[in-house]
């Protein structure tokens, strides 16, 4: 490598020291995308085809960086490429629920509230740290615990778990129950919307004949809802989830992170009841 090429590395590693996870860009910017021409499935991918073009670009508000920042930090020699996703605008009642964590094809971005842009996880374009290198920085999170829940939103959209088609249907009422009473003000509104996960264990393994379903739901623990009250509560959620064909037992327990042991955190799976699908449905 001659010197001026060496030069020109440092120039960009250095560059991007200060990028993370979630920060973005803002202004015109294209995503380009690969084109089916005997199937085109967007407006922009239909104009491709009609001209004989490979792919298709669209105008969008800006990207977002998905790669993780320590490989974004890491030099452009050995790690040149960088993931990104475009960033759409949305009305506030969807940014409310893409907040919630209610739409995980969408991911939050707290430095962009004020704009309603959150980034479209659906599309992913990869690009070269020399381009990131001359955007103007934008961050995207600017505390510990917002960088947390947006790498959460990123590993959630390609780590979802594929329940089975007869536990879909078991937890359907539950799912139903809870997203009517989430946002109620009531005692069961409160105490769902102090639930920060539910994770369920199948026990053997959820392709045995006969399986034990045990599910925990982890509250936080600033003690919003009085603690008399969750047993109530996990009564009611149980018995929207009886006993049924296969799942020969179904228990619960609301509980802390701190009460949850590791071997029951890591042999669980978590369980997103706003989407919940069959692969009819999915």
């Amino acid at each position: 490598m001659d010197p001026s090429e060496e030069t020109a590395l440092e120039e960009i590693d250095r560059a991007l020291q200060h990028w993370r996870q979630g920060d973005c860009v803002l202004g015109e910017q294209w995503f380009v995308s690969r084109v089916e021409p005997e199937r085109p499935l967007t407006i922009e991918a239909s104009a491709a085809a009609e001209e004989g073009l490979e792919n298709a670009e669209a105008e969008v508000r800006g990207f977002m960086v998905a790669t993780q920042t320590c490989d974004l930090v890491r030099g452009c020699a050995r790690r040149p490429y960088v993931e990104v996703c475009p960033l759409v605008e949305v009305e506030d009642a969807i940014l409310t629920e893409i907040r919630r964590g209610k739409r995980p094809n969408y991911a939050f971005v707290p430095g962009l509230v004020g704009d309603r842009l959150v980034a479209d996880l659906d599309r992913t374009m990869t690009v070269e740290k020399a381009v990131v290198a001359r955007w103007e920085r934008v961050p995207g999170c600017s505390e510990d615990d917002e960088v947390r829940r947006l790498a959460l939103a990123l590993a959630r959209k390609r780590a979802r778990v594929a329940f089975p088609d007869d536990f879909v249907a078991l937890a359907s009422n539950l799912a139903k129950r809870m997203s009517s009473k989430h946002d109620k003000n009531s005692e069961e509104g409160e105490a769902l919307r102090s639930l920060r996960e539910i994770r369920v264990r199948a026990a053997p393994s959820w392709d045995a004949e006969a399986v034990h379903i045990m599910f925990w739901f982890i509250r936080d623990d600033d003690g919003a809802t009085p603690e008399a009250s969750w047993p109530g509560h996990l009564k009611s959620w149980l018995d929207k989830v009886p006993a049924a064909g296969r799942f020969t037992e179904v228990e619960g327990a609301v509980l802390t992170l701190d009460d949850l042991t590791a071997r029951d955190y890591v042999d669980s799976d978590p369980l997103d009841l706003d989407h919940l699908s069959t692969r009819e449905q999915a």
